[in-house]
């Protein structure tokens, strides 16, 4: 069986699966006339020519029609390959009369063919069933009038569709109108329905689309939870989330994995060895051990079964496609055998800091309040005046501290922007000014010894700080960091237990903080005031040392970082066009977690391939010798199509590896919403 032939191509699966049930037909209709004509001969006795030969020419036909079509295809491609030799061995046989022989090869061969379609097509029947994940119809409104049923090739962007209760989204799109939880782990894998809500401004989501919060955005295929949304559409059908997911994975053979590429170079040297090796062991069988040239044929025939490197063939394949289609279910999309299989092998793994191994969305870490003042004071003040602003630090200030307040909100006008420095407002005739340490420098004001103290250690441990000043008097100090994420520290660990040997992390953000989050996170070198040339500068440093190396970004602005590495991870590539055609893996929902996940299906998959490849080899070696000890031609194609088998079961196991356990031990927290 041929390497190319004997994966399904899924861009062909319809075909390809009619196809694997008429093969499947054609292998019993070969099994029943083979009986038919070992009936005829001996058990009725009649004579080969006559009924027997009958049955078997039908059985020649059965078993070979598919057979002979594929070897006709690799030929024409100028490769000589299992189907190849396997029809080569039953015309053999037919020419020194053997027909039993003959037809017994091919219907156990077209047999074994069909059984490991069959079995390939779980696989492939994961990777379809993602491509029958999007409604063929969607609720539409247009203009002013009520929502119409049309089909969902015919939704455009901008489109306004109803999404109703418990039904599938049809398109990528965002919210605009409604609230509710939505499954999406069929195409992020996340096992918790996101709560979804709608955008405060549709003009300006739609500009910004790649910066929308995950509450905010919907994808193709996924499940609308009890309540009702709106959405504006963003993508056609074929240009979702969901499309782009299917037709990689459905691609993803064409990035051969390294060992796969070892077997093409041995297959184009093995398949012509082995037929030189039949033509000798002909010759020496006829001239030096005086064999008749029927027995000695016979004999070639059956060595030429025994060496074709069927079950080696699909060993690799068949890993791939059940690793690939496994890592998709999971919201991993992995990019082919290529990238899957050097996952595994990495021996160092550079991380970017904001939004990979940080939120990327500032979070309120620290407020210190001077000794003549109190802590609600302080965030009276502080939220009156920030929340006149729409700069991201005033807005994670208004979300974090605003619950705390007590009493009565104050109300601050008169905001004005001190360019490098902060913000100044007025609350109930007051001037109050929210600043950096140069704000109030310049007006050679000084802080007292506590605030002092307080604002330097803040600065060390990286915070972005505020000093907040009402009247005359300091009220205090408000300091703000984009915070780690609380499975950093879990990913980064589980990394190490798998023996990735080096853990890094490029920061376009100053020394001092990425030193602070490196510290925080358990990174082994954080390396900060990096340029996106820089970033590329230091992986190619980082690749002398330690290859494989692994980039973990966010797909955009480190895309030429994950190019340089030997493979690039993105993260929260759901929605992003850029980040699923710039990285090799694309971690589909904002999940590091799912980072040590890839790594251990990676290492599996490659485990599974050693397990198939020395099982392939070891059987042919055992079928060679004992073709030579006397073992006929039926068993041999029994025990080669039985190890296939074998090597393809042995592959599918890998679509139930760690089912439910992607995270492993890893526990999350939200991320930052406002």
């Amino acid at each position: 069986m041929s390497t190319t032939e004997s994966t399904v191509r899924p861009s062909e699966e319809t075909h390809a699966h009619g196809s694997a049930r008429w093969e499947l037909w054609f292998a019993i209709a070969s099994g029943v006339t083979y009986a038919g004509g070992m009936i005829t001969e001996y058990a009725l006795g009649l004579p080969m020519i006559g009924w027997p030969l009958v049955f078997f020419l039908a059985t020649y036909f059965f078993g070979g029609y598919f057979t002979i079509r594929t070897a006709i295809s690799s030929t024409l491609r100028g490769k000589f390959e299992v189907d190849f030799l396997m029809l080569v061995a039953a015309i053999g046989a037919a020419l020194i009369g053997r027909w039993a022989e003959g037809a017994v090869l091919l219907f156990l061969f077209s047999l074994g063919h069909a059984l490991e379609e069959y079995a390939l097509s779980r696989a492939s029947r994961s990777i379809e069933a993602l491509a029958e994940l999007a409604p063929r119809s969607a609720l539409v409104r247009r203009g002013t009038g009520e929502p119409a049923e049309v089909p969902v090739e015919d939704v455009v962007v901008g489109d306004i569709v109803v999404i109703r209760p418990n039904s599938r989204v049809p398109s990528d799109g965002f919210v605009i109108a409604g609230n509710s939880a939505v499954d999406q782990s069929a195409v992020t894998g996340e096992s918790i329905p996101v709560e979804k809500e709608a955008v405060a401004d549709a003009e300006r989501a739609m500009r910004m689309l790649d910066t929308l919060p995950p509450a905010n955005r919907v994808f193709a295929g996924t499940v609308n939870g009890s309540g009702v949304l709106e959405i504006e559409v963003t993508a056609t059908s074929a240009d979702s989330t969901l499309s782009k997911v299917v037709e990689l994975v459905r691609n993803a053979d064409q990035a051969a994995s390294p060992t796969q590429q070892f077997i093409d170079r041995f297959q184009r040297w093995y398949v012509p060895g082995v037929i030189v090796g039949v033509i000798v062991t002909l010759l020496v069988a006829m001239f030096a051990f005086s064999q008749p040239f029927a027995d000695a044929f016979y004999l070639a025939m059956t060595v030429l079964v025994a060496a074709s490197p069927c079950a080696l063939a699909i060993a690799t394949p068949a890993a791939v496609l059940a690793g690939v289609a496994r890592a998709a279910r999971a919201g991993v999309l992995v990019k082919g055998g290529g990238p899957l299989e050097t996952l595994g092998r990495v021996k160092a793994m550079a991380f970017d800091k904001t939004g990979t191994l940080t939120w990327g969305a500032p979070r309120v870490t620290s407020l210190v309040h001077a000794d003549d003042t109190t802590e609600e004071e302080l965030i009276a003040a502080l939220v009156a005046v920030e929340s006149l602003s729409d700069h991201p630090l005033a807005t994670a200030i208004v979300r974090d501290l605003a619950p705390r307040l007590t009493g009565a909100q104050l109300v601050a006008d008169d905001l004005n922007a001190v360019i490098g420095r902060g913000v100044t407002a007025t609350i109930d005739g007051q001037r109050v000014e929210v600043g950096n340490l140069r704000m109030f420098e310049e007006q050679q004001l000084q802080l007292s010894t506590a605030l002092a103290d307080a604002y330097q250690s803040a600065r060390d441990s990286g915070q972005t700080l505020m000093i907040v000043r009402r009247g005359d008097a300091f009220l205090g100090i408000v300091g703000v960091m984009d915070s780690s994420r609380a499975e950093s520290a879990q990913v980064l660990l589980a990394l190490r237990e798998a023996n990735v040997g080096q853990l890094v992390m490029i920061s376009g953000d100053n020394q001092r903080v990425a030193d602070a989050v490196g510290l925080e996170v358990g990174i082994d070198t954080a390396i900060g005031e990096l340029l996106p040339e820089d970033k590329v500068a230091e992986i190619t440093r980082l690749a002398e040392t330690h290859r494989p190396i692994a980039m973990v970004g966010d797909g955009v602005n480190d895309a030429p970082a994950m190019a340089r590495a030997d493979v690039g991870i993105a993260m929260g590539a759901a929605g992003s066009t850029v980040a699923l055609e710039t990285c090799d893996i694309a971690l589909m929902s904002d999940d590091l977690g799912r980072v040590p996940f890839a790594v251990r299906l990676s290492r599996a998959t490659s485990r599974i391939i050693r397990q198939n490849l020395i099982a392939s080899l070891a059987i042919v070696a055992f079928l060679i010798l004992a073709t030579f000890m006397g073992l006929n031609i039926g068993a041999v194609v029994l025990i080669h199509e039985g190890s296939t088998l074998v090597v393809v079961i042995n592959a599918l196991r890998l679509l139930g590896f760690e089912k439910g356990k992607e995270h492993a031990g890893i526990d999350h927290e939200d991320k930052p919403t406002g």
